[in-house]
């Protein structure tokens, strides 16, 4: 293993679920904090969260999700058949929302908002936003660049790319 501190990452967030984002929210704040560069290009459905009309409304994935469980003491599974039951979705980020505002974990909009103020970048993905037909005006003024996924290689030299 090397002995080199990590200088920079670039983290790659694809999926549009409040579990497929926090957790790129939560390195590259971690990373700002620890003084490494950092800067989070989000890619399709991950794009939602610095759409501003999207950002703060983003759901917990309940279908498909098999290590969902009940955020309590007893971390209690959920069988997978009930992500599908409607409502499932709704409560399950309510309770997840709950959770985190306890641990004073901020939501989406105001977690990019301290990202972007300590120095982080946040990048839009060229592909996508072409794809689902979005302007400027459609993104939160943390959004720093509209990038191909060649800009994001150029601008990520010598980073620890990092995919969530």
């Amino acid at each position: 293993m090397s002995e080199e501190a990590l200088k920079k990452v670039s983290i790659v967030v694809s999926k549009g679920s409040l579990d497929g984002v926090y957790p790129g929210l939560i390195m590259a704040n971690g990373a700002r904090m620890e003084g490494i560069e950092a800067s989070i290009f989000f890619t399709f459905f991950g794009l939602h969260a610095i759409v501003k009309k999207k950002m703060n409304n983003l759901k917990v994935a309940t279908v498909g999700n098999p290590a969902l469980c009940v955020p309590d003491a007893m971390g209690m599974a959920m069988p997978t058949v009930l992500g599908a039951v409607p409502g499932m979705s709704a409560f399950a980020t309510y309770m997840m929302k709950q959770e985190m505002e306890k641990l004073d974990i901020p939501p989406v909009g105001e977690f990019i908002e301290m990202i972007s103020d300590a120095g982080g970048k946040i990048y839009a993905c060229k592909a996508t936003v072409d794809m689902f037909k979005l302007k400027d005006k459609d993104f939160c003024p943390q959004m720093d660049r509209v990038l191909t996924v060649g800009e994001f290689y150029e601008l990520s030299a010598g980073a620890q790319i990092i995919f969530t």
